[in-house]
This record gives structure tokens, C-alpha cells and sequence, in this order.
């Protein structure tokens, strides 16, 4: 018996030969690739049973971006082969450099490579099939335009189109902005607000970026961000890093951040935290990526982050005014990109645990390359490209309100959030608690015939015991993945719901809402039709007064409450409608915090220590004190004072000495002697003095400071003493001066 079809010639073998190019043995190495695409099959007009798409419908790709490619039909057709190629603009796929971007298998039971042709996609082995989905990452910079192509196999017939539904051209996207972050679109003109999940996915390791790998201290930084509009920017290419992003990439810390964030008011519709990761990469089976919620309206439909790669001078990734909003007034389904580190502009480090070492002059925000530095980590002599570091996925959870766009964003799409469901009605009596349902278990059917699938909950209590509680066990007919021509809801997992919101109204009757999110999508890759989202009526002090409040509307906000730091700020409004038409319990203040530029703080200084002793034990000499720095002065405070101060002192006259000048001269030059000696080492030279004999002065001892007016000392101690000899005239000395006087 024959081998299993490997690939789309293979299956196809003599039943196409039209089709096809006819190819010996020989013919199957070089150049096959380029023989597969000219062979052509039938066109028509208007032909769409089969489309080629990139998810997104971009005009232009981003060097380096991951995009997730469909190849689907309609829902009256099916296919049973397929190829999938990526060309340079003007390239026949004869050479290897022809080829753009590369491809990545995503279900290896639907597709693989192709074996004489390795650049290509095909199926893993021919059935019937209605989509197919493969990710593709976009060439580097500077490679050109690129055409998509696609061929599809339905019965006996191969379409293979240059033009049309099975092929998609896309051009390299340029920046208007030189090295700027790309500015997104000006005005949003979609319609009620989205729901989105983010996803951090750092793969970041030592088996990926062995060189100079930091095995103790990886770790990713709290991630901080938000969704805001365009007068807002966190962070761009091209700009300068504000002191939170400062704090971020050098420190860690997100804290001035979100202070920074915050403070810009309606500008944020949601502040995004996740939370550190130490080490830098686990396998998700052992700890699962991190991710947070937010929204986004028609005036704040930006998303931007960045969290800091430790240890690293100043090196982050992120993203930066990812806009969500599309140009057809809808909400961007999903978004995956790629990162690689930037440099912040404040540190001159070039290696993970370079010294910290300050940029003179704050330099622009840029992206990290292959050539920057021999000593990086990155670093590539050919200045190939650097390995992304991490992953983004941005993925829409739900909408609410009335959208202006109900077209589907794709063919998977069935807007399962806006067209809901109705609501079941829930006949469990109220004297039986149950937990949860469980999630629906696998179908018993791994085929297209009929099969059934099952999920449980638990009787938690029964308040009652005349009052039957209803079954614990619930089962439903399914089939196995993809032989449902419609989208099979068993094979969606749904998140619990969110607890309910509060009711909209604060007297009488009004409405509430709970959400949940599709947390797997089915394996076919069919849209969920199970709701995210439900309302219900709720009521709320049904006796009340209806009357509604009558405000006027809000004051502006008041000044801050301090001129520095942390303070308060508040706003007003009043009551309109009489007081007898009922009691009226809205708020008529609110207030807020308020951040200013930080407080000065002065020089703090410790009190001044004793005077020393006189440097001198006879005539005149000096006295020395000092204080030490406890704080130094920040945010423009008060400078520090003089630390070291000196004054004269006198202890008494010194005896002049006796003899002749023979005697005065010897002794002179034994004094000379002595003191070229001293220092070299502990030789036992004594030193006359009245009344004793002196050891040589000791060493001069360490400063007590490194810089900013230090102090040292060195001694003398008395070796013998004579029986004449008066207290004062022979005693230990010591002698003290300044040191290390130049400004921290």
C-alpha cells in the first residue's frame, strides 16, 4: 500500500494533470516551489467561495508583527488541500530570498510544511475542512511589499489566484515619525464602550538570549499602564522618558507611574497593573501568564503599558498607543505583537548589571538594536534582528451599549456580545443552594456522529426538606469538533459570571448587568454564541418618593489643597427641586486626591561633635569640630552649611631650648632625621621633649569621609618619663586635619 498524501501534489497526484506543471522525481528539489505557483487552475468572476485573511483587514504590516492568517469558506463550501506561501513583491519563488516573513504551525492535525517546499503551508493530510488558521510574522524593516497566496483544492479543482480572494497584499508600514511611535488615528468614531483582556507573555530566557543571561536576578517589573486618549502619552518612541517611566526602567517601581497616570483625570478611562514576575520565564503549566481588564469609549480608545526588564540599566517593553478603535466605527477583535526591549534614555549601562551610570543629557526613548554595543546582550556583528523578548495579546471580552457597528469583524465572528440570547429561566427553588456548574466535559463522540456531554454541580445545602432540590447532573446532545455546520457552543469554555453591577437607579425600579468572557475558543475555529453579558430588573426601595433629584451640575474642580505634595481637591454641586418634594440622598460633594510637584526638603544635619584637643602642646595651634549629613537637600531645599569648623587655641609659651649653637644644630638635624623616617615603618625613633621621651607621630589615619569635608588624625605617645618631668610639658599628643574636602 501507498504512504498517507503528504502534501497538496501528493494528494493530488494524476487526477490534476492539467492543472499542474508535470513533475519527474528529479524535478521535486530545486525550484518546485516556484513550479507549484505557476501552476494555475480555473478562475471566475466574482469568485468568493474561498478567502484568504489576515486577521484585522490591515492595508500594511509592522516589521517583526505576528499576524494570524485564515484560509475559510464559505458555508456552503468546503475544501480538501490547500497551500499557503508568503512572496517578496515581484518574486516567482525560485530562490530562498524570495520568501517573506515566516510561518507558524498552530494545529498540527490541520497543517504542516511542506516537504518539497518548505516555506509553504499545507494540509497535514486531506479532508474536508471549512478553515484553516496559521500565524505568519512580518519581514524586518525594509523588505518591501509582500503578496499572501493561497490555493485551494475543492473535489477535483485547484483555484490558485493572483489576484482576488485568495490573495493579500500588504506593503511595509512606514513612519511618518522617523524613529516616533506611530501616532494613531485622531478621532475614534465608534459607538458605546469595549471590554478587553491583556496578556503578558515573556519568554524571555536563558535557552532564548543565552549570552551574559542574569541566572539570580531575571525578572519582569510590575507591569503598569492604561487606556487613554490621544492628548495622553505614556511613553513614545522619539520623546523623552518622564520621571515615571524613569522610576520604571531604572528602579522597578511603578508607583510614580500610576501618580502620573492618575493625575491626568478624563484623560484614563482604566488604570492597567499586573503584577512582577520573578524569575523572568516559567513554563504556563507551572505559573500562568498575567493579565488584567480594561475599557475603552470612543474618547479614550488607546492602550498603552510598559514594565521594566531586571536586572538592566534602563531597558523596558511595552506597548504605546495601541489604538483600538477601528476605521469601520468598530472595536479591534484581537491584537498580538511581538516585543523587544527599548532604552529609556537615562542610564549609559550596556550590559544586563552594568553599574549605574547616569546619561548626561537625558537622550530619546529608542528601540534596542543588534549593533548598539559589542558588551550587549543583543548584540549581532551582521545586525540581524534582535529575538522578541515577549508577547501582547490583546483580546476584546465583551461590549455594552449600542454599538454603531454591527458587521461582523470576521467570518468567526458572529457578534455573539451585542445579539444575545434570551435568558433562561432558573426554576431552582429557593431552599436549595447548589455551587456552580461545573465546565461541559469533552463530547463522548470524537466523530460526526451523535454523542452527549455532561456537567455537575454540587448540593451545598437544602433548607427545606419537603421541597424537592432538582438534579445535580445535566447532560445535551453534541458531535465532535467540526462536524457541526454551525458553530458549536458545547465546544466553547466560559468564564463564571461577574457578580451583578449595582442597580441603575437609587429609588424604584431599574436594571443590572453580570458579564463573563469566552476563555477557550473552539478548536474548529468557529465563533462562541453563548452571551457574555445579561440584565435583569431590580428594584430599590420600592415605597420611595419617585420624584427625581434636580441638580445643577458639577462645580469645577477646587485647587489643590497644598501648594506640594499630596493634598485634597473638591467640587460642588446643588439642589434645584424644593426640599418638601421629598428627601433627596445624592451627593452634593466629592472629593479627590491631588498630586503637585514634590515638597523642598532641606539639608538635615546631625549636632556639632565637641571641640578636639590642641593640635599643639605648646603655642598656637587649632581646634577642630564637625557634623555630619543626615539628609541631603531634594526639589530645590535649602543647601548644606559648612560640616568641619576650626578655631585657635594657645596652651602656653614654649621654653626655648639650651645649649650651644653646635648643640642646637645637632639636635636640629636628628628632628630632620626622625621625621624622613616616619611612615616607612614602626622603627622604635624617640623624640626628645622636656621632661621625656616621645614615640614618632603614628600614621595619619583614614578619612572619616570620601568627599564633602572629611577628618584625620595622627598621634604621638610618650615612651619614658623622667622624674622631673612636669604633667603639661610631657603628655600624649595628637594632631588633626582636614580631609577629603572637595563636594560630594
Amino acid at each position: 500500500p501507498r504512504d498517507a498524501p503528504s502534501s497538496l501534489g501528493d494528494f493530488l497526484g494524476p487526477r490534476v494533470l492539467p492543472l499542474l506543471l508535470l513533475l519527474t522525481q528529479s524535478e521535486l528539489g530545486d525550484g518546485y516551489c516556484s513550479r507549484i505557483l505557476r501552476a494555475q487552475g480555473p478562475r471566475k468572476e466574482g469568485f468568493n467561495e474561498f478567502r484568504l485573511r489576515v486577521e484585522g483587514d490591515p492595508e500594511s504590516y509592522h516589521p517583526g508583527s505576528t499576524y494570524r492568517v485564515t484560509l475559510v469558506a464559505s458555508s456552503s463550501a468546503y475544501f480538501r488541500g490547500f497551500i499557503l506561501i508568503a512572496l517578496r513583491e515581484g518574486r516567482e519563488g525560485g530562490q530562498d530570498d524570495d520568501y517573506a516573513g515566516r510561518f507558524q504551525i498552530i494545529d498540527e492535525d490541520d497543517t504542516q510544511f511542506m516537504t518539497n517546499c518548505p516555506p509553504a503551508v499545507t494540509e497535514s493530510t486531506p479532508r474536508r475542512r471549512t478553515s484553516i488558521h496559521v500565524f505568519w510574522t512580518a519581514p524586518p524593516s525594509g523588505s518591501g511589499c509582500v503578496t499572501l497566496k493561497a490555493s485551494i483544492v475543492q473535489k477535483r479543482i485547484i483555484y490558485f489566484q493572483d489576484e482576488g480572494s485568495l490573495t493579500k497584499h500588504m506593503c511595509e508600514r512606514e513612519s511618518q515619525y522617523g524613529d516616533s511611535t506611530e501616532r494613531p488615528l485622531l478621532d475614534c468614531c465608534a459607538c458605546g464602550t469595549a471590554k478587553y483582556r491583556v496578556t503578558y507573555y515573556g519568554n524571555w530566557s536563558e535557552k532564548i538570549h543565552p549570552k551574559d543571561y542574569p541566572r539570580r536576578a531575571n525578572h519582569w517589573s510590575a507591569i503598569i499602564g492604561a487606556s487613554h486618549s490621544k492628548n495622553y502619552v505614556l511613553w513614545e518612541y522619539g520623546g523623552y522618558s518622564s520621571d515615571g517611566v524613569k522610576q520604571v526602567a531604572e528602579l522597578g517601581s511603578p508607583v510614580k507611574m500610576e501618580e502620573e497616570i492618575r493625575q491626568k483625570g478624563d484623560e484614563v478611562l482604566t488604570v492597567i497593573k499586573m503584577k512582577a514576575q520573578w524569575p523572568a520565564w516559567q513554563p504556563l503549566s507551572v505559573r500562568a501568564a498575567p493579565s488584567a481588564e480594561f475599557s475603552v469609549d470612543r474618547t479614550r480608545h488607546l492602550m498603552s503599558f510598559l514594565t521594566m526588564m531586571g536586572p538592566s540599566p534602563d531597558w523596558n517593553v511595552g506597548l504605546s498607543a495601541e489604538d483600538l478603535c477601528t476605521k469601520e466605527c468598530g472595536w479591534v477583535q484581537r491584537v498580538v505583537q511581538d516585543l523587544i526591549p527599548w532604552d529609556a534614555g537615562t542610564d549609559s549601562g550596556v550590559s544586563y548589571e552594568s553599574p549605574n551610570k547616569l546619561t548626561q543629557a537625558p537622550e530619546k526613548i529608542r528601540p534596542l538594536t543588534s549593533l548598539d554595543h559589542p558588551q550587549g546582550p543583543f548584540y549581532d556583528p551582521e545586525g540581524g534582528a534582535i529575538t522578541p523578548v515577549a508577547r501582547v495579546v490583546v483580546e476584546r471580552i465583551a461590549r455594552k451599549g449600542e454599538q454603531c457597528n454591527i458587521v461582523p469583524d470576521n467570518v468567526d465572528d458572529i457578534v455573539a456580545d451585542i445579539a444575545q440570547e434570551e435568558k433562561e429561566e432558573d426554576d431552582t427553588p429557593e431552599t436549595c443552594i447548589y455551587s456552580n456548574w461545573s465546565p461541559w466535559s469533552a463530547c463522548s463522540s470524537a466523530t460526526c456522529e451523535k454523542g452527549k456531554r455532561m456537567r455537575q454541580r454540587m448540593l451545598k445545602a437544602q433548607l427545606d426538606l419537603s421541597v424537592p432540590c432538582p438534579h445535580t447532573q445535566d447532560f445535551e446532545p453534541c458531535m465532535g469538533p467540526g462536524c457541526s455546520d454551525e458553530a458549536d457552543a458545547s465546544t466553547c469554555m466560559m468564564s463564571e459570571w461577574i457578580t451583578w453591577s449595582p442597580c441603575s437607579v437609587s429609588c424604584g425600579q431599574g436594571v443590572r448587568s453580570r458579564e463573563r468572557y469566552v476563555k477557550q475558543f473552539p478548536d474548529n475555529g468557529s465563533a462562541c454564541s453563548m452571551p457574555t453579558e445579561e440584565t435583569d430588573s431590580c428594584v430599590v426601595n420600592p415605597e420611595c418618593n419617585t420624584i427625581p433629584c434636580m441638580l445643577t451640575p458639577w462645580s469645577d474642580w477646587s485647587d489643590c489643597s497644598v501648594t506640594c505634595g499630596k493634598g485634597l481637591r473638591t467640587r460642588q454641586r446643588t439642589l434645584k427641586s424644593p426640599v418638601e418634594l421629598g428627601e433627596c440622598t445624592e451627593d452634593l460633594e466629592q472629593v479627590e486626591k491631588c498630586m503637585l510637584p514634590e515638597c523642598p526638603t532641606d539639608c538635615l544635619l546631625t549636632d556639632w561633635t565637641e571641640w578636639s584637643d590642641c593640635n599643639k602642646s605648646c603655642g598656637k595651634g587649632h581646634m577642630i569640630r564637625n557634623r555630619v549629613v543626615k539628609l541631603e537637600p531634594q526639589f530645590g531645599g535649602d543647601p548644606c552649611p559648612e560640616t568641619v569648623q576650626r578655631k585657635k587655641c594657645k596652651v602656653r609659651k614654649c621654653s626655648r631650648g639650651q645649649g650651644s649653637p653646635e648643640e642646637k644644630k645637632r639636635r636640629k638635624e636628628q628632628r630632620e632625621k626622625r621625621r624622613s623616617k616616619q611612615g616607612g615603618g614602626r622603627e622604635e625613633v624617640t623624640t626628645e621633649h622636656p621632661g621625656c621621651k616621645m614615640r614618632p607621630w603614628s600614621s595619619w589615619t583614614d578619612c572619616t569621609k570620601l568627599c564633602g569635608n572629611g577628618i584625620e588624625e595622627r598621634l604621638m605617645t610618650a615612651k619614658r618619663r623622667f622624674r622631673s618631668a612636669q604633667l603639661p610639658s610631657c603628655k600624649d599628643r595628637k594632631e588633626m586635619r582636614a580631609c577629603n574636602v572637595h563636594p560630594c
